[in-house]
């Protein structure tokens, strides 16, 4: 976080060398620090090694020596100064508390903040992560959450997780749905649910998810939930019914713990498709490193000029050898109803391999990934970095200094906001 007020500094001065020693294993003090100036301008707990000092006491003793140099008053003036800068600043009130793992660039954390929640614990592994991170949050990230005990952990209501998908343990028939998951990081979720108890989580993963290795993996994950002590409802959601022009699908998971009494859940049920690529697109700009290629311009006006007199319009294949599959089976390109262009490898159902596909302003973009940047054929370019931001429903204010490269990655690596909003929201209502 950048402009960091005289106070902030000085009070990260007084902090730093009680730090050091609660700082996990791959994680900086910075870390610490921010976690620290967080919990006491949102009286939530420390984070800390409590064989070192209980994190009731050492809160005390930090707010003490704080007020002995005249930089904490109150809790409202001490929450301005830390979040006072920040344009992505929670509730001062809160109405709960959450903790943030794999955060990625905290697209879930603003979904929930959005709700009135607020961050007590973050981890992510990945630097460049953390660089975007702690400068839209002001917060630096804890690292490797295998490296971290679950006790020492701040107490909170929600887990948010948009953990990665890897395979299970499918030996030893006698073990526990735990055990399967032991040696993944859905391991680590577990484990900090079992000690820390909150009332819910929230996770995320690809729609692939439901399907990884027959349908077992996600199986083995709910039944580890529920012995866990949480029963789970899981559902796919697609971020274009929630108002971006992105069809993006993807597994969500609110886990309710069982002795709430909560018998059921429902999923948000949104269908606003109403929005389309026009409607975050700037259509002045001017950024030349944006713009497709001649290549592509011209099989693009190729299309153009000839659709009219094919459904599909075949293109010259000449310049690939015969034995590949462009040589072998050509390239052909196909309007579809939607206003998207498809180019696609041969033009029998069971040989078509989409070779590239183009969005247009009229109507939505494919999913965005981490090496894939949805482009636009009637403006011939890709999405800027804003415009993904939109698209992934982010607020203007969130901004980046690493490379576009970079930005692009961690967008497309990243959850939509909008969703997760909405799904929060629910929750909040149980």
């Amino acid at each position: 976080m950048n402009n960091k007020t005289i106070v902030l500094l000085q009070a990260e001065e007084i902090i730093k060398p009680l730090a050091l020693e609660h700082v996990p294993q791959d994680s900086d003090v910075e870390a610490v620090i921010d976690q620290w100036l967080h919990a006491i301008a949102t009286d939530s707990q420390f984070y800390c090694n409590p064989d070192i000092s209980k994190p009731e006491k050492l809160k005390e003793s930090v707010i003490s020596q704080l007020k002995l140099r005249g930089l904490y008053t109150t809790r409202d003036a001490f929450f301005n100064e830390v979040f006072g800068v920040l344009k992505l600043k929670p509730d001062c009130d809160n109405k709960f508390r959450f903790i943030d793992l794999f955060a990625g660039i905290g697209g879930i954390r603003l979904g929930a903040q959005s709700n009135g929640g607020i961050c007590v614990f973050s981890s992510e592994f990945d630097s460049f992560a953390q660089n975007t991170y702690s400068y839209n949050h002001g917060e630096h990230p804890f690292g490797d959450i295998t490296k971290i005990q679950e006790r020492n952990i701040p107490d909170h209501d929600v887990l948010l997780a948009g953990f990665p998908c890897q395979p299970f343990s499918y030996s030893g028939r006698c073990e526990g749905f735990e055990d399967k998951t032991r040696g993944t990081l859905f391991f680590d979720v577990l484990r900090i649910l079992e000690k820390k108890r909150p009332k819910f989580a929230l996770l995320e993963n690809v729609k692939g998810f439901k399907s990884h290795n027959k349908g077992e993996t996600m199986f083995i994950a709910l039944k580890a939930l529920e012995e866990a002590g949480y029963e789970p409802y899981w559902t796919i959601l697609n971020s274009y019914d929630y108002g971006v022009p992105q069809y993006r699908e993807r597994w969500y998971c609110v886990a309710i713990r069982k002795d709430l009494g909560i018998t059921d859940f429902s999923f948000p049920d949104l269908k606003d498709r109403k929005t389309k690529l026009k409607d975050i697109i700037n259509l002045s700009e001017d950024d030349q490193s944006l713009s497709i290629t001649d290549f592509e311009k011209e099989r693009i006006k190729y299309h153009f000029d000839n659709y009219h007199k094919q459904e599909r319009v075949q293109h010259d294949n000449s310049m690939y050898e015969p034995h590949t599959k462009k040589g072998r089976h050509g390239v052909f390109s196909f309007l579809k109803a939607d206003g998207s262009l498809r180019f696609h490898v041969g033009d029998v159902a069971k040989t078509q391999i989409q070779e590239a596909f183009y969005a247009s302003l009229e109507t939505y973009a494919p999913t965005i990934i981490a090496n894939r940047v949805p482009k636009l054929w009637d403006i011939q370019r890709k999405l800027s970095v804003t415009e993904s931001l939109r698209l992934q429903g982010f607020p203007d204010e969130f901004h980046f200094r690493v490379s576009k490269a970079q930005a692009y990655k961690q967008l497309g690596n990243s959850v939509t906001v909008n969703v997760v909003q909405a799904i929060i929201e629910n929750i909040i209502k149980n």
